[in-house]
């Protein structure tokens, strides 16, 4: 490893280099790509999802997404917060499957809450799921910069980088997601 951590599996530089290379077709660095981003992709997930299989199937899907997608990566900002939006999309996309999947079964309840459907954090990271469900139907623009700045905590340049908009509109449309999401996580719709 040099002095500066250049050599880390995990810098940025070299993930941003092996994305490069496996968007020229370079098979190994894809697989490279893959094994050393799945780290951060499975913490994304379980930062949406608590019950660990369903973060590791939601991994597992933002994975595969990774690989076909690779080349629609643009190089303007870092590989990984492009990577982390795909994580964050797998995981909300397990999540409604797993939801819709509840909806249509008939549960039995048990006396222990379902740690797939109860938060560590009683319930609201559920709630918040839901609200960017809800406001994900009138307002889509707001859904993606809100849950990337409020769950995630990317910077405001990150976001606008990732989501090809200026920093302005971007930080508009946090404050805008946030006031649309207070009413529905206090259960007001």
């Amino acid at each position: 490893m040099s002095e500066r951590g250049t050599d880390r599996a995990d810098d940025p530089d070299r993930i941003d280099g092996l994305a490069r290379r496996a968007q020229a077709g370079d098979r190994e660095a894809l697989e490279m790509l893959l094994g050393t981003v799945r780290p951060r992709v499975l913490n994304v997930c379980r930062g949406v999802l608590p019950y660990t299989p369903d973060a590791e199937d939601a991994c597992q899907e933002a994975l595969i997404s990774i690989a076909n997608k690779v080349g629609t990566w643009g190089g303007r900002g870092r590989f990984t917060t492009w990577m982390h939006v795909v994580a964050v999309n797998a995981a909300r996309s397990t999540y409604r499957r797993l939801k819709n999947q509840a909806q249509a079964t008939d549960q039995v309840y048990l006396e222990r809450p379902d740690p797939r459907t109860t938060s560590v954090i009683a319930g609201t990271r559920l709630d918040l799921l839901d609200a960017m469900d809800v406001i994900e139907q009138s307002h889509p623009q707001y859904v993606q910069p809100l849950l990337l700045r409020d769950v995630y905590g990317l910077s405001y340049e990150e976001i606008a980088d990732q989501v090809d908009a200026p920093v302005g509109t971007v930080k508009a449309q946090v404050h805008h997601g946030r006031r649309m999401a207070r009413p529905l996580l206090r259960g007001q719709e």
